[in-house]
């Protein structure tokens, strides 16, 4: 009897002792810290990989995760500095930098974290207004952040980021906020139309300004063409004019061209006799009908003299 008492004893005792051995194997995996104590004291800190401890010495008495951890900051009351009551709930995203703080400087740097935060957020509310709380969050989000900074070295964490979720306000606010956004954008929707009608009454003034000028200067235009063609017509009838008298005194210069002309002139001054005998039923014949060729010489170049329009009527 007491000898099989004694191989249960045993037994149980090369198992436990197995156990141990098999325990103080440690396969760490990556991005993970294992906090290791030999007797009572910190002895190390295990990385990723296979470690093996030394049996009832060492024991495993910390496991860290080193990667990048999402926490939730549950809704919490804050005033506002306008005594607005709110609820606001965040978000906090840290990580552990250091294994060994992070397991002996505080008990729990989750709870710890969320409750800075929280004593943070109503703090920073309580400076502001209710429409400032709503345009600045990202305000609020750094000066958690800055908070929780202060203590990454003692508590062995990172926060990486803050960021506020929801803010919730009481029903009656939240009505008069609706009358306050719809007054507002009836207030924008006025302005957008009156701004409408002025630049549509600008763009009427505008567009008839312009059109008066151009039928302005298409007249202006229209005005120095006619100008310019009266200018050139005449221009081309004085060199006309020029041209004919060179031409007329080139035909002058010799014999023959004066008796031409004097035969014109003699045709010219039978034409007017015969016009005023038409006009006036009148006979008009020269003095001496018979001395014929004396009044033609008469009607030479020479003795021709412009007759003022007085002495002709």
């Amino acid at each position: 009897m007491i000898e099989t008492i004694s191989q249960i004893v045993l037994g149980l005792l090369s198992i436990y002792i197995l156990y141990k051995f098999i325990q103080s194997i440690q396969l760490v995996p990556t991005q993970r810290a294992y906090i290791v104590e030999r007797l009572g004291n910190y002895h190390k800190t295990l990385g990723p990989g296979f470690h093996a401890l030394i049996p009832f010495f060492d024991q495993v008495k910390y496991r860290q995760d080193l990667r990048e951890e999402t926490i939730e900051v549950q809704p919490q009351e804050c005033f506002t500095k306008d005594n607005v009551k709110v609820e606001v709930d965040g978000v906090i995203y840290l990580a552990v930098i250091d294994p060994v703080n992070a397991s002996y400087g505080i008990t729990d740097y989750r709870f710890a974290a969320v409750q800075l935060a929280q004593t943070t957020t109503r703090s920073i509310v309580g400076t502001m207004n209710l429409d400032d709380t709503f345009e600045d969050r990202a305000i609020i989000n750094k000066e958690v952040v800055k908070v929780l900074s202060e203590m990454e070295q003692a508590w062995g964490i990172r926060v990486m980021r803050y960021e506020i979720k929801n803010i919730y306000t009481p029903k009656t606010i939240q009505n008069a906020m609706e009358r306050q956004m719809t007054a507002e954008r009836e207030r924008r929707a006025t302005i957008a139309k009156s701004e409408g009608i002025m630049q549509s009454t600008i763009n009427d003034a505008e567009g008839e300004k312009k059109e008066i000028i151009n039928v302005s200067e298409g007249e202006m235009q229209r005005r120095i063409n006619e100008a310019e063609g009266v200018a050139e017509e005449i221009t081309e009838l004085a060199e006309a004019t020029a041209v004919s008298i060179e031409e007329i005194a080139d035909a002058l210069s010799n014999d023959k061209g004066k008796e031409a002309m004097q035969m014109r002139l003699a045709e010219k001054y039978i034409g007017q006799l015969s016009k005023l005998a038409d006009d006036s039923n009148d006979i008009i014949i020269p003095t001496d009908i018979t001395n014929y060729d004396d009044m033609i010489k008469g009607l030479s170049l020479d003795k021709i003299s412009i007759i003022p329009d007085e002495e002709k009527k």
